[in-house]
C-alpha cells in the first residue's frame, strides 16, 4: 500500500489555512491560562543563571529558587511603587489639568465657531452628544475593566508560582524536551534550547537597559523643556517604546497632548523634536551597542509580529511578539526544510547577482 500520496495544491492551501485557523482559535481561548506560563517563562530564563551559581555552591536548588525567586520579587515591587508614587502625584494634579483642558476646548471651540463659520451652539451640542454616548457606553466598559483587571490579578498570582515550579523542576522539563524528540535530535535540540534561552536572556537584559536609559532620557529632556510630570511621562514613553513603531508614535502623541494642555503650542513643537533626538540616538546608538543583533528580525516582520500580538492577546501579546518571533526564526533556521522561511524573517539581504562571487 502506497502511502506516499501527492495532494494537490489546493488540498494543501486549504489544510495549511485550516491548521492557521485552528491555531489562532486556540491561542485566542487559552490566553488567561497561557499569558502566566509564558511570563513565568521569561522570568525563569532570565534569572536561571542566579539560581545555577547558588545551585554550584552546594545550595540546595529549591532553597536558591525561593531566595532568587524572592529578591526578583522585591525589585519588582519596588520599581511598581516608585511608579504608584509618580500617579499619585498626578492625581492631586488631575483637577487642574482637567481645568486646562476643558479651558482649551473652550478656546478651540471659539477657534472653530469663529474660522468655520459654524454656532457655538451647534459645536456645544455635538460634544454633549459625544459625552452621552460615551456615558451611555461607559457600563460596557466598567465591565471590560473589571475583567481585565481580574485577568491581570490572576497573572499576577499565578506567576510567582509558575516561575516558581519552572525553575525548581528546570532539569526534569529539560530532560523531557530532549525524549520528546528523541536520541537522533539530541544534538539539535540541546543547541536550540541552549540558543533559545541565550537569546531570550540577552534580549530580556538589553530591553531593561534600553528601557532604563530611555526613562532617563525623557524625563530629563521633559524636564528641561519645563513639561509637568516629566518622571511619569518618561515612565510611559519608555514602556511604549518598546512596542516596536507603534508604542513610540503613541509615546510623542501622549508628550504632545500634555505640552499643548500645560503650556503654549510651541511647546509642542519642542516636544516633537525632543522625542526625534531621542528616537535618533535609540535607533543608531542604544539599540546597537545595548540590544546589538540579538533579535535579528526584518522591519516588516516586527511589525507583522506586533499587529498580530495585539489581535491574539492585546497589549501583552504586543510586548511578547517580538521574543516569540525570534524564537521562530531560531527554529527555521535549525529545520532544513523551513530554513527559507527563516531567511524571510532575517534581516540579512542577499548580495545582488553582480556581486555574488563565482564558482569554477
Amino acid at each position: 500500500m502506497d502511502l506516499n500520496v501527492k495532494l494537490p495544491s489546493y488540498v494543501k492551501v486549504a489544510m495549511l489555512l485550516v491548521g492557521l485557523y485552528l491555531v489562532v482559535s486556540i491561542l485566542s481561548i487559552i490566553r488567561p491560562i497561557i499569558l502566566p506560563v509564558i511570563y513565568a517563562v521569561l522570568i525563569s530564563i532570565l534569572v536561571s543563571p542566579a539560581v545555577h551559581f547558588l545551585v554550584r555552591k552546594k545550595i540546595n536548588r529549591t532553597f536558591s529558587v525561593a531566595v532568587v525567586l524572592l529578591i526578583t520579587i522585591l525589585l519588582i515591587g519596588g520599581l511598581l511603587f516608585w511608579i504608584s508614587l509618580q500617579l499619585n502625584k498626578f492625581g492631586e494634579s488631575w483637577p487642574q489639568l482637567t481645568s486646562k483642558f476643558q479651558q482649551l476646548t473652550n478656546d478651540s471651540v471659539k477657534w472653530t465657531s469663529g474660522y468655520f463659520s459654524i454656532s457655538t451652539r451647534d459645536i456645544n451640542a455635538w460634544i454633549s452628544d459625544g459625552k452621552s454616548d460615551l456615558i451611555d457606553n461607559s457600563g460596557a466598559a466598567i465591565g471590560t475593566t473589571i475583567v481585565t483587571m481580574g485577568g491581570i490579578l490572576a497573572v499576577v498570582l499565578l506567576t510567582p508560582v509558575y516561575t516558581f515550579m519552572i525553575l525548581n523542576y528546570e532539569p526534569h522539563l529539560v530532560e523531557f524536551i530532549h525524549r520528546l524528540f528523541g536520541i537522533i535530535h539530541d544534538k539539535n535540540v540541546s543547541e536550540i534550547l541552549i540558543e533559545v534561552k541565550s537569546i531570550i536572556r540577552r534580549y530580556l537584559v538589553g530591553l531593561s537597559a534600553e528601557f532604563m536609559i530611555i526613562v532617563v532620557l525623557n524625563a530629563l529632556g521633559l524636564f528641561i523643556l519645563g513639561i509637568d510630570y516629566p518622571i511619569l511621562l518618561g515612565i510611559v514613553g519608555a514602556l511604549l517604546n518598546i512596542i516596536p513603531y507603534i508604542g513610540g508614535l503613541v509615546g510623542v502623541a501622549i508628550f504632545m497632548l500634555v505640552a499643548f494642555a500645560t503650556k503654549s503650542p510651541v511647546y509642542v513643537v519642542y516636544v516633537v523634536g525632543l522625542y526625534a533626538l531621542i528616537q535618533f540616538v535609540d535607533n543608531n546608538y542604544i539599540i546597537p551597542k545595548v540590544i546589538g543583533g540579538q533579535v535579528k528580525l526584518n522591519p516588516l516582520i516586527c511589525i507583522i509580529a506586533v499587529i498580530v500580538g495585539a489581535a491574539l492577546w492585546g497589549i501583552p501579546g504586543m510586548f511578547l511578539s517580538i521574543p516569540f518571533a525570534a524564537i521562530l526564526k531560531l527554529t527555521f533556521d535549525r529545520i532544513d526544510s523551513l530554513r527559507p522561511w527563516g531567511f524571510l524573517m532575517g534581516d540579512t539581504t542577499p548580495l545582488p547577482p553582480e556581486v555574488v562571487p563565482k564558482t569554477d
